[in-house]
């Protein structure tokens, strides 16, 4: 198992105080955070470790289980998709252009005999960080204090135990193309036909209605669309139809023969605290899951006016997330 890798509007008022109810917690993860801003620039060049020799020789007719056993217990798993192409690229070309961010949150809980829980939690919230006096986006926890400091954040805001997420995984554009041309293309159902243009970003769009295999390049259009500033909302529902596509390919391919390979194809645009057997297991169990993905986002209050920066749902039950039932 690798180590974990620590790297690198309208204001408004959040509705929890960043520190919470468990400041020796986050001033424990602030200064890890601090830590991680220097070492970003090695962390984010860690390469996935390699498959297991162990498991090379595995047959195929065993379905899920040859990959891997099964976890014993459930692994919560922090997702972030970096706005730029590569992990440590110096710039994310993005509008405005500056150091990468985190375009997209997800946390991913996966057990035995379950469905695969997803949260999405939107980049857009407002919230305190240590230091900064100016309200931020959740997307720039990763700018200012990578793994660490996002980690310690979301767990905050949906009152997860000191312990959770159990791991975490990064990984670029460059990253998702890869993972879907090594997954051998997915098919999504779109509703309407997306076409855009962003010059100033070298970025188009260019998707049909109706059933669709997506490429890579294809499949970060999708994920990326965002026509309109506060069309985040839009976009994670689109980005649904993306990890649903995952799933069913995941579903359908020969688990055994095809995904070490694809750790592989993708490893040097991903950063990981999760080993290559451990990956293996999770998969297995998603893939052996009774039923599809559950895909929630985290409740949001009404947008006012044009606002950009968004906040919680007032009176949220906490925790908030997963699902014990």
């Amino acid at each position: 198992m690798g180590e974990p890798a620590l790297s690198g509007d309208s204001q408004q008022k959040p509705s929890k105080s960043w520190l919470g109810d468990r400041p020796g917690r986050s001033l424990l993860r602030i200064s890890a955070a601090l830590l991680g801003i220097a070492l970003a620039g090695t962390a984010l060049a860690t390469i996935w470790p390699k498959p297991d020799p162990d498991g090379a020789d595995v047959q195929s007719s065993e379905g899920p289980l040859a990959l891997a056993p099964l976890p014993e217990q459930a692994v919560m798993v922090l997702v972030v998709g970096l706005d730029a192409d590569t992990l440590n690229a110096p710039s994310n070309n993005a509008a405005p252009q500056g150091p990468a961010n985190a375009d997209s949150l997800m946390l991913v809980n996966i057990s035995t005999k379950q469905p695969v829980q997803i949260l999405q939690l939107p980049t857009e919230l407002a919230v305190q960080l240590p230091g900064i006096e100016e309200i931020q986006a959740l997307s720039k926890t990763w700018q200012h204090g990578g793994i660490a400091l996002t980690s310690d954040v979301v767990g905050e805001l949906i009152d997860l135990p000191t312990n959770k997420p159990d791991r975490y995984l990064v990984l670029s554009r460059q990253g998702l193309r890869r993972f879907v041309e090594g997954l051998g293309d997915i098919e999504v159902t779109l509703n309407q036909t997306y076409k855009y243009e962003d010059k100033s970003q070298g970025y188009s769009v260019n998707l049909q209605a109706g059933l669709q295999t997506l490429n890579g390049a294809q499949a970060e259009q999708l994920a990326r669309h965002k026509p309109k500033a506060n069309n985040d909302h839009q976009r994670r529902v689109r980005q649904q139809l993306l990890l649903q596509g995952v799933h069913q390919q995941l579903a359908e391919i020969d688990a055994v023969t095809v995904v070490p390979e694809l750790l592989n194809v993708f490893s040097n645009q991903v950063t990981t605290d999760i080993s290559s057997t451990e990956m293996l297991s999770l998969i297995a169990a998603a893939i052996s899951a009774p039923s599809p993905p559950v895909i929630t986002e985290l409740p949001l209050a009404p947008r006012v006016g044009q606002q950009m920066l968004r906040e919680l749902k007032p009176d949220l039950s906490l925790p908030i997330w997963p699902d014990q039932n």
